[in-house]
């Protein structure tokens, strides 16, 4: 089946407050999604995409992410796999730094010296499983990607937006928007699954892993999903 492009990797930071290992988490993401990968990164808010934020859930579905974990409950990492998928690659700060011989961070609003240290460490670490996971040859020496390629200048962003597609629909006489409706549509044409009801329920059960569907709207969207993948198929017909 034909997959989303790796344009960017979601980074998801631990939300925890009591301890200085969880503010780690959050300023080095925000080094990483600010300075040293922004064309690259997407940061994804912990409690809404724990809460339900669909677009959240699903750009973690689509692209790989990165889970920052301040403690060895791994909150952030259980909360990733099981609302979403398996997280691409996990740091977890008292582990970071364990394995490398750091003092001990302080600090809840202010961080000590060795939580600075912490920051700009595990910040490295998640450039490194960015660039891998975008396959991408970081220099250290020129501070540079070897094959440089321009870059537009942003700050962090939210991961809604930032490339999962979309596809609005009239249900019963109202606009819907439904996240992921045009992959689906792909995956299903590229399966040589025709339009028909049985292929509808099948995709209809899909669309709602992405997207809240109201029990009472079901039959409604069905309908428009059926009759928007059926058009969908006469158009790739044609372009033949």
């Amino acid at each position: 089946m034909p997959e989303m492009p790796q344009k960017k990797v979601g980074i998801i930071a631990c939300s925890g407050e009591e301890i200085p290992e969880g503010l780690i988490t959050r300023l080095s993401a925000l080094q990483v999604l600010e300075k040293q990968r922004p064309g690259d990164t997407v940061t994804i808010c912990l409690p809404l995409f724990l809460a339900g934020g669909e677009g959240d859930r699903a750009f973690a579905k689509f692209y790989p992410t990165i889970v920052i974990d301040g403690c060895e409950k791994r909150c952030a990492y259980r909360g990733t796999e099981k609302y979403s998928n398996t997280p691409a690659a996990s740091i977890v700060i008292t582990d970071l730094i364990r394995e490398n011989g750091l003092d001990k961070p302080a600090g809840l609003r202010r961080l000590n010296e060795a939580g600075q240290q912490a920051v700009d460490l595990a910040a490295d670490r998640v450039a490194e499983q960015v660039d891998k996971l975008l396959g991408k040859d970081w220099s250290r020496r020129e501070g540079q990607f070897n094959e440089p390629e321009p870059q537009e200048e942003v700050v962090a962003t939210c991961s809604c937006g930032s490339g999962i597609p979309i596809q609005k629909l009239r249900v019963n006489g109202s606009e819907m928007t439904l996240v992921a409706l045009p992959l689906i549509f792909e995956n299903f044409r590229t399966a040589e699954k025709m339009p028909g009801e049985s292929v509808t329920q099948e995709m209809v059960e899909m669309v709602k892993v992405y997207n809240f569907i109201d029990p009472s709207q079901e039959a409604d969207v069905s309908s428009a999903v059926g009759q928007a993948y059926q058009l969908y198929c006469q158009k790739q017909e044609s372009k033949k």
